[in-house]
């Protein structure tokens, strides 16, 4: 069942990048940092604040999660609740949906924050060869926090959140994958020199006030 979704899913994947080929290219900041490093919180203002969409990947699996007739809703949910990545066929056909429906509505909107993707090397190989030459990412934000502050805040953001994972046990599993797969991805982008890394143990303000310098001295 898993193996037939996913070649249906790798199947709609040259179509859909074919669509967003005759578009203008969408411009990619990766937006990267442990569970409860505030990286939702952060896009929200740049989106108050420049031009650019904010899409994570983690809201549009957890949208298609709890839609009713999804095909991916069931897997999805059992990768989540055991704190594992998502297959990358999955996260990439949402991504790159979300990214053509909102240019089509609007050209102009072609500067994405894309949040929590890419999580580990899957996700990366999966994204340069699917959207090579078909998206520019410019560089990546990364959110540098302590694993016992992104704890704390996460268990109190569950106090609310309604979020299953938002749990001791789930974020222990969440970080873990993070430090052995997305700080590797991290490292690898510092390499190529396209890495800002910011304090985000700060307040909201003083984090934002670090994002606006690179913003703009990004244009």
């Amino acid at each position: 069942m898993i193996v037939a979704l996913l070649h249906r899913l790798s199947e709609k994947l040259p179509r859909v990048v074919h669509r967003l080929s005759v578009m203008m290219k969408p411009q990619v900041v990766f937006v990267l940092g442990g569970p409860g490093a505030g990286k939702g919180t952060q896009c929200a203002r740049i989106v108050e604040n420049y031009s650019y969409t904010h899409l994570s990947a983690g809201d549009l699996l957890r949208e298609e999660r709890s839609r009713t007739g999804s095909e991916c809703g069931q897997l999805i949910d059992t990768y989540i609740k055991e704190g594992k990545i998502v297959p990358v066929e999955i996260t990439i056909s949402l991504l790159k949906k979300a990214m053509e429906e909102t240019m089509k509505a609007d050209e102009k909107k072609f500067r994405f924050l894309i949040d929590g993707f890419p999580r580990n090397q899957d996700n990366l190989q999966g994204w340069n060869t699917v959207m090579d030459g078909k998206a520019d990412v410019k560089f990546v934000l990364f959110f540098d926090c302590s694993n016992e502050v992104c704890i704390d805040r996460c268990l109190e953001r569950g106090k609310s959140s309604g979020r299953t994972d938002d749990n001791r046990e789930s974020l222990e599993k969440r970080i873990q994958t993070y430090l052995q797969s997305t700080r590797p991805i991290i490292e690898q982008y510092e390499k190529q020199g396209k890495v800002h890394t910011i304090d985000a143990s700060r307040s909201v303000d003083e984090v934002f006030g670090d994002v606006k310098n690179i913003l703009e001295k990004e244009g």
